[in-house]
């Protein structure tokens, strides 16, 4: 039995026998008496616990309120229930999160969750600690989202209530007025995204929130989108960019042996089908067949394999990598 377990019990123990010796709590937990103490004192100290000794019925018990009634104490441990490790694991993924958190927003409401947790720790608080300095998320051209804007969409997608945006187009660098109700947040290469049914277009669409120029609550409630409709129209093609009705297309890529060792470990995308070609067809060659909408996106990570990859079948998307490139190599010319 670990420590947390150990909180645990003697939580349930004092409660439901009311007064427990010391001896009944040491059989129980199968502890020395010195690390029974030493939990007793935590649990008080750093848990906020309120176990009191009763001299008159020598146990353990939990101290009355001030006013001196015979009512609960009000006192719980938090109600969950984690092996070290779990705490551990718990702690190393809110200092992941913190990497996707550009103003606090998140650390915020959950730092207190965090303590908590740190606390259950004990002894190995020290470690935990050491932990998560040592797990570090980096991330690059990361655009920054104002953090009322994120909370404003954040408690609206919760509260299931529209909102008001004035939002910036960056296709053709224009600003306009939207009704939105929000169906989901997306993080995607460090930006963060919102999926949200349109009223003015009567359609759903994605809104990068750091082109979010003004938010606004309303007291309207939000239309209601399944997921699943949500996830076909906005997650069939590649990347970000969704489509929202398009017609989906394949793109077949072959990457050159250097590129394909690193590209086979790789997940484009969840519906992608992938082979390594035989002899006939270029040993160490490997094939990546991948679904798009929207081209932009896939272009751009073709482009970063440069002559290590060649789009085949589609001549209208290897026409579009061709002239990028040649348009490229004019800038060295």
């Amino acid at each position: 039995m670990d420590r947390t377990e150990r909180f645990y019990k003697i939580e349930r123990l004092l409660r439901s026998r009311g007064c427990v010796s010391f001896d009944a709590l040491q059989a129980e937990l199968s502890v020395s008496p010195a690390t029974l103490k030493r939990d007793l004192q935590y649990l008080r100290d750093r848990m906020g616990a309120p176990i009191a000794y009763d001299r008159a019925d020598n146990g353990y018990r939990f101290e009355a309120p001030a006013t001196g009634t015979a009512r609960a104490v009000s006192h719980e441990l938090p109600g969950m229930w984690f092996s070290e490790r779990e705490l551990h694991a718990l702690l190393t993924m809110h200092q992941l999160m913190a990497g996707l958190d550009d103003d606090g927003v998140l650390a915020r409401h959950l730092q207190p969750m965090m303590d908590r947790l740190q606390g259950l720790l004990g002894a190995d608080e020290t470690e935990a600690r050491e932990l998560v300095r040592r797990v570090k998320l980096i991330g690059t051209a990361r655009r920054r989202v104002p953090s009322q804007h994120f909370e404003l969409l954040g408690s609206a997608l919760v509260q299931r209530k529209r909102v008001w945006l004035r939002y910036f187009k960056r296709s053709d660098r224009t600003t306009s007025e939207r009704e939105v109700s929000p169906q989901r947040l997306v993080n995607y290469r460090n930006t963060w995204y919102l999926d949200a049914w349109c009223h003015a277009s009567e359609g759903l669409r994605r809104f990068a929130l750091d082109a979010v120029r003004e938010a606004r609550a309303l007291d309207t409630r939000a239309k209601p989108v399944a997921l699943k409709d949500l996830e076909v129209e906005l997650d069939a093609g590649y990347g970000i960019y969704g489509g929202a009705g398009a017609k989906v297309k394949w793109a077949t890529l072959v990457f050159e042996p250097d590129a394909a060792q690193w590209v086979a470990n790789e997940e484009w995308h969840p519906q992608q089908t992938s082979r390594w070609l035989g002899t006939t067809e270029g040993a160490g060659r490997y094939e990546l067949k991948v679904p798009y909408v929207e081209p932009t996106e896939l272009m751009m990570d073709i482009l970063r394999h440069g002559d290590s990859v060649r789009v085949v079948g589609d001549k209208a998307l290897a026409a579009a990598v061709a002239q990028r490139l040649n348009q490229a190599a004019a800038l060295y010319a």
